[in-house]
């Protein structure tokens, strides 16, 4: 007997059900939020605060949701974040659209203009023609080349944005020429693979992302304490840059598993080396070479980054049209930046990030003969704080509170210091940490998968890394 053919086009379609129920949620989610916001004007909900910082913490506990669950398509939730923090007078606007103004947002400006160019000269083709002349067709192997390119980078480009905006077009190229188009676990993996380790590992390099040099510059000005690279280095990279490094490759084999199917280099005729590439591979070396000196020359990265996408787009250059420029340069993930970093500025700025952390700090009530259990309370409170602030604005709140951690606790300050770096190196959902939000946005990787991933290498760390490093750390005289 015949089997029915099922009709064509339906592949992936939600049933309508769910789309009302997911209708129902957000409609019901947003009536709260103005409620709420309306409520804060009279009736404030945190007592010594001005109505102001409960309505933040309203806004603030909103988006997070939001952004976590995926209740609003992207960028609704960041929009509504802007237009509630006006509508309701929450924060000036120079706090709201700070993001706007922050050299973050051109350095996503620029980056993502450049990683535009390296799709569209074939560069990125060539550099995954590189990968594929191995002939190593095991998905591991890619898995493993991604990550550890990633992780290998940032020791010569301190722009974690600048680093994702570069790998992960190479990264998509190369999940192209292996067959793995979009949706393939496959290519999951490898977007994922670039994401995550270019942030979570580099933590442990001085500088090489922004909570570490927030971190690096709050502990000089508040306390005179000097980070140096080489202690920096041998106290977290063997745990928390090394091994997490190879956990996360066997992880994203295990969740994301993929067969490679067809190696595409040897389909492709050799291409000759165009004048285009020549000059973008220019335009990029120099660019890596001012982002590895710019301890010398204080140049931010940021107006490096910028000024790469705008030699791109130089006529002279002739790398990328304004035609290539509208079409190419996507808005969404620059809105998801500056919509972070608004949320940074407002949590500062309100006063809420401070409240939640005397709260959580007296909530503890650590005592100073249990320094093993004092080190699982602070690090735990930072993961708390990590959840409200996102992760690049954690130094930020939790430097200012390290001395009163450190007599609580009984430990040194150095060490109460240094232990913000396995909390913000441990990231529990995408959200928190920026960069990895825009790799998966350039990479087509819903927040669903990139959840995953999170948690799953979060409970590895937990579990496994955390107590690894403390031992390690003793190891070193750096905890009794």
């Amino acid at each position: 007997m015949s089997q029915p053919v099922k009709p064509p086009g339906l592949k992936g379609v939600r049933p309508i059900s769910a789309v009302r129920g997911s209708e129902a949620s957000a409609t019901l989610l947003l009536a709260l939020l103005f409620a709420g916001l309306c409520l804060s004007r009279y009736v404030p909900l945190i007592r010594g605060f001005p109505a102001t910082t409960s309505a933040a913490a309203i806004l603030v506990l909103f988006t997070v949701c939001s952004w976590a669950l995926g209740v609003f398509k992207e960028p609704v939730t960041t929009l509504l974040f802007f237009l509630c923090g006006m509508l309701f007078a929450i924060a000036p606007p120079e706090t709201l659209f700070s993001g706007f103004a922050s050299p973050a947002w051109w350095l996503v400006l620029g980056g993502a203009i450049t990683g535009v160019a390296v799709r569209s000269t074939g560069l990125a083709q060539r550099f995954s023609d590189i990968l594929l002349s191995m002939n190593a067709n095991t998905y591991r192997y890619y898995v493993s080349t991604v990550v550890l390119s990633s992780v290998g980078l940032a020791f010569v480009m301190p722009s974690t944005t600048g680093r994702v905006l570069l790998l992960t077009p190479i990264a998509m190229s190369l999940a192209d020429r292996l067959g793995f188009e979009n949706g393939r676990r496959g290519r999951t993996g490898l977007v994922m693979g670039v994401a995550a380790a270019s942030y979570m590992p580099p933590a442990a390099i001085l500088p090489a992302n922004i909570p570490n040099s927030v971190l690096l510059g709050a502990a000089q000005s508040l306390y005179g304490v000097k980070l140096h690279y080489g202690s920096y280095f041998l106290l977290h990279f063997p745990v928390l840059g090394l091994l997490k490094s190879i956990v996360l490759i066997w992880l994203i084999c295990r969740l994301f598993p993929d067969t490679v199917e067809t190696n595409r280099a040897s389909e492709e005729p050799k291409r000759d080396v165009s004048t285009r590439e020549v000059a973008l591979a220019a335009i990029l070396g120099l660019s890596m070479l001012m982002y590895a000196t710019d301890f010398w020359h204080g140049i931010s990265p940021a107006w490096v980054s910028l000024a790469a996408g705008v030699a791109c787009l130089l006529p002279q250059t002739r790398i990328l049209d304004a035609k290539q420029f509208t079409e190419q340069v996507h808005l969404t993930p620059l809105i998801y930046v500056a919509g972070f970093l608004g949320l940074g500025a407002l949590i500062n700025e309100s006063g809420l990030g401070h409240w939640a952390a005397r709260g959580l700090l007296a909530f503890t009530q650590m005592t100073l003969d249990k320094p093993v259990s004092n080190v699982a309370i602070i690090v735990a409170v930072g993961a708390a704080i990590g959840l409200l602030t996102t992760l690049p604005g954690l130094p930020a709140v939790l430097t200012p509170i390290a001395a009163q951690l450190a007599r609580a606790s009984g430990l040194p300050l150095y060490t109460v210091l240094m232990l913000q770096i396995p909390v913000f190196s441990t990231v529990f959902l995408p959200y928190q940490s920026p960069p990895m939000m825009i790799a998966m946005h350039l990479g087509g990787v819903s927040i669903k998968d990139g959840t995953r991933l999170c948690i799953a290498l979060a409970a590895i760390t937990l579990l496994i890394l955390l107590p690894l490093d403390y031992c390690w750390w003793r190891l070193l005289g750096e905890l009794p």
